[in-house]
C-alpha cells in the first residue's frame, strides 16, 4: 500500500497493510503525551537512590527498553559485566518507578496527543483494538482509563505480563490471541524502533510515528511499513488499512 497524495507516510518494506482486522497501539509517545511524567518520575527515583540525574535525550533513548533495563542503564550498570547487579538493581528501581508513575497518571500528565481521541473513535467497530507497552500493564490500563477509551480496547498488555518484552514478538502474539486474530491481520503502531522490530518479528504490519521519543533517522532504520509525521497522516494511513465490515 502506498500513502495517499495527501499524506507523507514513507513505505519501508513491501508488507501489505490493507484489510486489517485489528490495530494494536503502543502507549507512551504514540497515544499519550507523557514525556514529562516519565522523565520526572525517573529523575525522582534516581535521586532517592543516589544516582546522578539524566538528560532528556538519555531518557528518550532509554524508552526503547523495558523499565528495569532502562533504569539499570541510567544507573550506569553494564548488562554483560555486571549482569546480576544489573538485573537486581533494575528490578528494584522499576518497582519504585512503577509505584510512582502509575499513581501520577491524570489528564495533565498523560493525556492523549491532539487528534488521537478522534482517531480512536473513528476506528470502525468491526476492527478490534489492543495496546502493548514496554511499561507495566497497570500503567497502560491507567492511561487508557484516564483518557476514557478502555472499553474500546479488547487486549491491554505491558512488559511485566507477557513472556518477553519488545523487541520480541511475544506481547503482540498475546494481544492477537486475545483479539481472536492472526498477526497478519493486525497492524502495530508505535514510536520506537523496538515497535517496528517486534511487529516484524511477529509477521505483522507496522506504522511508526514521529511525535514520540525517537528521531526520524532511528525510525527510518527500523522495519516499519510506513512512518507518519502527524496524527493527520496516521489517520489517513489507518483509514486505508481497515478491513471492510461484512
Amino acid at each position: 500500500m502506498s500513502a495517499s497524495p495527501s499524506t507523507e507516510g514513507r513505505l519501508s518494506n513491501k508488507f501489505s497493510i490493507k484489510d486489517m482486522k485489528g490495530i494494536i497501539f503502543d502507549v507512551d509517545g504514540t497515544l499519550a503525551d507523557s514525556f514529562q511524567l516519565g522523565f520526572d518520575a525517573t529523575q525522582a527515583v534516581l535521586k532517592q537512590n543516589g544516582i546522578s540525574p539524566i538528560t532528556p535525550d538519555e531518557y528518550h533513548e532509554g524508552t526503547r527498553y523495558t523499565t528495569p533495563v532502562r533504569l539499570a542503564r541510567h544507573a550506569g550498570l553494564d548488562s554483560e559485566t555486571q549482569k546480576e547487579e544489573f538485573e537486581s538493581a533494575g528490578a528494584k528501581l522499576a518497582d519504585e518507578f512503577d509505584g510512582l508513575y502509575v499513581d501520577l497518571v491524570n489528564m495533565e500528565t498523560a493525556a492523549f496527543f491532539d487528534g488521537i481521541p478522534e482517531l480512536v473513535s473513528q476506528i470502525p467497530p468491526n476492527v478490534k483494538v489492543g495496546a502493548l507497552t514496554n511499561a507495566c500493564v497497570a500503567y497502560a490500563v491507567a492511561v487508557l482509563g484516564t483518557n476514557g477509551v478502555s472499553e474500546r480496547f479488547s487486549s491491554i498488555h505491558g512488559a511485566d505480563d507477557v513472556p518477553k518484552p519488545k523487541p520480541f514478538a511475544d506481547g503482540l502474539f498475546v494481544c492477537c490471541e486475545e483479539m481472536g486474530l492472526q498477526p497478519s491481520e493486525c497492524l502495530y503502531v508505535g514510536d520506537s524502533p523496538s515497535d517496528g522490530e517486534a511487529a516484524h518479528a511477529a509477521g505483522m504490519g507496522s506504522v511508526g510515528v514521529l511525535w514520540g521519543s525517537h528521531p526520524p533517522e532511528k525510525l527510518a532504520a527500523a522495519p516499519f511499513n510506513v512512518v507518519c509525521s502527524s496524527v493527520v497522516e496516521l489517520t489517513s494511513v489507518l483509514s486505508q488499512s481497515y478491513a471492510k465490515s461484512k
